[in-house]
């Protein structure tokens, strides 16, 4: 293993991490990761920039085509509970822009009330909320919502996004403005690239990843982009959905 560990070390010097291998190796890939060894985003070129927006929209209608009876019927589930089907948050985009994006309903519909109160009488809570923007238990998700989250099919209303250009299949994780700060010398590769739908947070324990971990991850994902390393996160992403790897 410290063998291939230096062989990567040695092709981030010269060419740069894949994206197939640094979700491939792991954590101990990505704790090897400089930035000052990397050349410039590989988005950069407008060719390629336009390579992937072909890609996006081919890929993403294909999904709306073939999923259209199942994103009716979860629509009509989630209505059901008496709220809407769909919750749109606003999260920060490519170039510094901000969007609406979009998920079928997974929380109560006094989603941000319960939230308040929740943290302010339960210090773990707290604590975990202010670690992570999220919560393992969160007491807004509810029964159907759980499931949707677990398969991730909470997130197919996404693919209207990538149609409108807001979006990517494969990108960093769509942000919220609290985390921006957060991400500090890090948002200027966000801001390189379009927020994706599944990424290489997503193919590396989603929400078992740290936060730290997750900024890493989306920086290298902007300087090490291609089109080949999206087919495979896409790909990846199948198995992790299937195993609801990290998923709540």
């Amino acid at each position: 293993m410290k063998n291939s560990i230096s062989n990567l070390n040695a092709t981030a010097r010269d060419d740069g991490f894949s994206v197939v291998d640094l979700a491939a190796f792991g954590a101990e890939a990505r704790a090897s990761f400089r930035p000052h060894e990397v050349p410039r985003p590989a988005l950069s070129p407008p060719a390629l920039r336009r390579s992937k927006r072909a890609f996006d929209l081919v890929v993403a209608s294909l999904l709306i085509i073939l999923f259209g009876p199942l994103l009716l019927l979860i629509a009509l589930a989630v209505r059901l509970d008496g709220g809407p089907a769909l919750f749109g948050h606003r999260r920060c985009g490519a170039a510094g822009t901000s969007f609406r994006c979009w998920k079928f309903r997974s929380m109560v519909v006094d989603a941000e009330t319960v939230l308040a109160r929740t943290l302010a009488s339960d210090p773990e809570a707290r604590a975990e909320w202010d670690r992570d923007f999220k919560l393992r238990n969160d007491p807004r998700v509810t029964r159907l919502g759980n499931f949707l989250r677990k398969s991730s099919l909470d997130e197919l209303p996404q693919l209207f996004n990538v149609l409108k250009g807001e979006m990517s299949l494969v990108g960093p994780r769509p942000i919220v403005a609290a985390e921006v700060e957060r991400y500090g010398a890090a948002m200027e590769e966000y801001r390189a690239c379009k927020p994706g739908i599944t990424g290489l947070w997503q193919v590396s324990g989603r929400n078992d990843v740290d936060y730290a971990e997750r900024v890493e991850l989306d920086r290298r994902y902007a300087w090490t982009w291609s089109l080949k390393g999206d087919v495979m996160i896409l790909i990846r992403t199948l198995g992790v959905v299937a195993r609801r790897s990290g998923a709540y």
